[in-house]
This record gives C-alpha cells, sequence and structure tokens, in this order.
C-alpha cells in the first residue's frame, strides 16, 4: 500500500476541520435547520442512526471523492459478518468498521496498538488522523472512515479498483461480492431503515401457518425442514420480506421456481415452490419490501416442470451469512412481527 505524502495527510486534515461544520450544519435535524425551528418556537426530530451514519459517508466522500455508497457497504458487511470482541468504547460508535491491528498499525510495528500517525506510516499501517487531534484511532469513526476511504482509493476510483483493494483485504470472492451488492442498494435507495420487513403474502389474503421449523422430511432422503410453510391458494401473491438484491432465480429439484434475495443484513431469504414469477424479475435486481416476486404454488420434488405432489404453498427461509458459514435460523418469530406491522398498518389506512 502506498502511503500519502506528509503534506497531503496535513492538508486533508486541516480540510476536514474546515468542511465538517458546515456539512454538520446541512445534515437533516441538524445545524441551520434546528436552529431554524428552534427561533419559530417547534421541535425537529432527532435524526435516525441511518441519517447520522449517511451524513458522515457523505462528508468523508466528498474529501476523498470515493462514493459514498461504497463505504456504507464495507461498514455495513463489516456489521453483519461474525461479531468480533467489542472495544471499549464501541457501543458509542456509528461505524461498525473493525480493522485488523496488523492492517491499522503495520506488519512489522512492535506496538500494535500505536496510534501515532508518524511511526504508523513507518511500518506502512493504514492508519490516519482525520480530526487533526494527533492520534491515527481505530476507535474514532471518523479515523475509521478517512482510512477505509484512503486504502480504497489508493490505486485509483474506478469500480474494479475498489474490487482489487478488497479482496486484497478480505482475501475472499464472497466477500467483494456481498459488498458489492451492498454498494448497490446503498446507491438506489439511500440511508434506508434496513430492519424494515414486509409479510411475504397479503395479509388480506386466504393463509395459514404454524411453526413448522426441524418437522422432518423424506423427499430426496431424510432431512429437517429449514424453514416455514404457508398454505394459501394458488396464484396468492408472493412478495420480497425486505430490502435487497435478486441473487438467485430458477428451478431447484427440492423447492421447484425459487427466489433467493440477500438483505443488507447478509442474509439469504429463500422462497421455494412458486407457481411462476412476477414478470421482468431477474437476477441482480434490487427489491424493497412488498413487492411482488411471484405466487404461490406447488413446484418441486422432480425435475423441472413438476407440479401438484404436495398442496399450494409458500415454503419460506432465511440463512444467515457470518462471513465464513451459512446457517439457516427459525423465520417463524420474524414472520409473526411481520404480519403483525402489516395487520396495525392496514387498519391504518381501512
Amino acid at each position: 500500500m502506498r502511503s500519502h505524502p506528509r503534506t497531503c495527510g496535513m492538508l486533508a486534515r486541516y480540510l476536514i476541520c474546515l468542511v465538517l461544520p458546515a456539512i454538520l450544519c446541512a445534515a437533516p435535524g441538524l445545524g441551520t435547520a434546528r436552529a431554524a425551528a428552534n427561533e419559530a418556537g417547534s421541535t425537529v426530530a432527532e435524526p435516525s442512526i441511518y441519517e447520522l451514519r449517511h451524513s458522515l459517508y457523505k462528508e468523508i466522500g466528498m474529501l476523498t471523492k470515493v462514493p459514498w455508497h461504497w463505504l456504507a457497504a464495507v461498514d455495513q458487511y463489516e456489521r453483519s459478518i461474525t461479531p468480533r470482541k467489542q472495544a471499549e468504547g464501541d457501543s458509542k460508535r456509528l461505524l461498525g468498521i473493525r480493522f485488523k491491528d496488523s492492517f491499522w498499525t503495520g506488519k512489522l510495528n512492535p506496538d500494535p496498538e500505536d496510534k501515532n500517525p508518524a511511526t504508523i506510516g513507518l511500518f506502512g499501517g493504514a492508519g490516519k488522523d482525520a480530526t487533526a487531534d494527533g492520534l491515527a484511532d481505530p476507535g474514532n469513526d471518523r479515523d475509521a472512515l478517512y482510512t477505509l476511504a484512503s486504502y480504497l482509493s489508493n490505486n485509483g476510483y474506478e469500480e474494479e479498483d475498489f474490487r482489487i483493494a478488497l479482496w486484497r483485504y478480505y482475501q475472499s470472492d464472497s466477500a467483494v461480492t456481498r459488498i458489492r451488492q451492498f454498494a448497490k442498494i446503498f446507491n438506489t435507495y439511500g440511508p434506508v431503515d434496513f430492519l424494515k420487513g414486509a409479510f411475504p403474502l397479503p395479509v388480506r389474503s386466504t393463509y395459514t401457518y404454524k411453526d413448522t421449523w426441524g418437522d422432518r422430511r423424506g423427499w430426496g432422503g431424510l432431512r429437517t425442514h429449514e424453514g416455514t410453510d404457508l398454505f394459501a391458494p394458488y396464484g396468492v401473491p408472493v412478495r420480497s420480506v425486505c430490502y435487497g438484491i435478486i441473487e438467485t432465480k430458477g428451478w431447484n429439484p427440492y423447492g421447484g421456481w425459487r427466489i433467493g434475495i440477500r438483505d443488507l443484513q447478509n442474509q439469504y431469504h429463500y422462497f421455494a415452490h412458486l407457481q411462476g414469477y412476477e414478470k421482468g424479475i431477474e437476477v441482480g435486481d434490487l427489491i424493497e419490501p412488498g413487492k411482488t416476486i411471484g405466487w404461490v404454488g406447488s413446484s418441486g420434488y422432480g425435475p423441472p416442470g413438476t407440479q401438484g405432489r404436495f398442496p399450494p404453498h409458500l415454503h419460506y427461509g432465511i440463512y444467515r451469512d457470518t462471513g465464513s458459514t451459512e446457517w439457516a435460523f427459525n423465520p417463524y418469530p420474524l414472520l409473526k412481527q411481520w404480519e403483525r406491522t402489516d395487520r396495525q398498518k392496514k387498519r391504518g389506512t381501512s
């Protein structure tokens, strides 16, 4: 990794201190907007954590010319993979970025907790001081995000340059793919509440379901049921439960016509036994909660086109990717939560 000249680092820190107040004044719910509200005797809602993160992404993106959605994507990927042991003060941070010690301080640095920009640079570490306080602190959100942006743009500002930098850091094609997916979602939807969900069937439709997690299944060999079956008539719309990207589409001998969606929490949502797909739905498309992706059917348990070997229903499963392994967990509690929320919304609009 090439280090930036000392003069460039000093200039960048100066610009951060100069530009930051202006950016914060323009941020939603902050600065001039809040002052105007106070003069008028009214109150302005506190910005959400998503808006605060977005302001920070935009701030560092403006200073480094790295698109904010790439910074958001790496931050969110770090938040989604297997949690590292929290350091003191981590609970107060906005960001999820947690660098490897050797990356920040330099592989040959005798002090793995070094925060001196001069010695970090001497040992080839990536850590940078973005706040002009004399410390390159990986626990400081602005230092961490500025360091990430500097690393991503070390060899250029094209998407391929970012991909190469990410692969060098993670040494994983899967990690690079996930971050690219997240960047696409953020670039399209902005600072979304990615915890927002929707029930996979319209709550006004006829359906029934119970907790079928772990039930025995016999077709194709003895196995356990990794999901929840929602029984409904043929043709009931099947909807996305999340913001995400279509990752898989097509025939599966077990699931029939199925769709897989990857969300911003690195969770894979599996919709199986569909009768068909919504027109125009393709792999790589972005999706949002409540968007129709297909219809309830009874496809599967055989070669392509097999239908009717069981009553029509939607099999819904959810898998969590920890960065090293992927495992299923019971979706039933989430389904009940989404169902309650959608019913409340329906009552509120009726």
